[in-house]
């Protein structure tokens, strides 16, 4: 029933282990060390942090989808016959889109912050074109650095649950359920 999909799983579960891994550092490691500094400052080493994480969290995210795509194709047989996987696919997939959503949000905010406390006149004039509410973006984006991590670290539950739905015994026995359910039993009445 199951076919090697290694290299498929490779790239879709290292690219999640780097997004949440990476964000609940960012999180907790890199705001924790800028938040030692001065209010400007803290705000100045954030951004710089965030920024050069930014390109390797890009090709993590893109690892990942491309894994994910490739293992739902090997997979499309178990997600319609295999009761149970089909939802566990959805729930993976709508935290998937929360997660990218709010990772997408958190970089607007964030190079909104970052232009805003750069010192260098050329973005601080950028900033000034689309003026931002400070306080309020670093409150949606403290928010959304810990949304981050929670929603990818839900993920990677889904994707132990899928593991464990590919076991042969669990294949077998989802399947003879998908099948007992579409089995259709016309109710017998009895006439005296």
């Amino acid at each position: 029933m199951s076919e090697r999909n290694t290299v498929l799983r490779s790239v879709h579960d290292l690219g999640l282990a780097a997004w949440f891994g990476g964000s609940l550092m960012g999180a907790v490691g890199l705001n924790g060390a800028a938040g030692n500094e001065g209010p400007g400052e803290a705000s100045r080493i954030a951004s710089v942090g965030w920024a050069k994480w930014t390109p390797v969290n890009a090709v993590a995210i893109g690892a990942h989808l491309i894994g994910g795509t490739g293992l739902l194709a090997a997979n499309a047989a178990r997600v319609q016959n295999q009761q149970g996987v089909a939802a566990s696919t959805l729930a993976k997939t709508v935290l998937t889109g929360a997660a990218l959503a709010a990772t997408a949000y958190s970089r607007v905010l964030g190079k909104k912050i970052e232009l805003s406390a750069s010192g260098d006149p050329e973005d601080l004039e950028k900033a000034g074109s689309h003026p931002v509410d400070l306080d309020k973006a670093h409150s949606h984006l403290t928010l959304m650095q810990w949304a981050i991590p929670a929603l990818t670290g839900a993920v990677v539950v889904l994707n132990a649950l899928h593991g464990e739905q590919q076991r042969p015994l669990q294949q077998k026995v989802g399947m003879m359920q998908r099948a007992a359910s579409q089995v259709h039993v016309p109710h017998l009445s009895h006439r005296c």
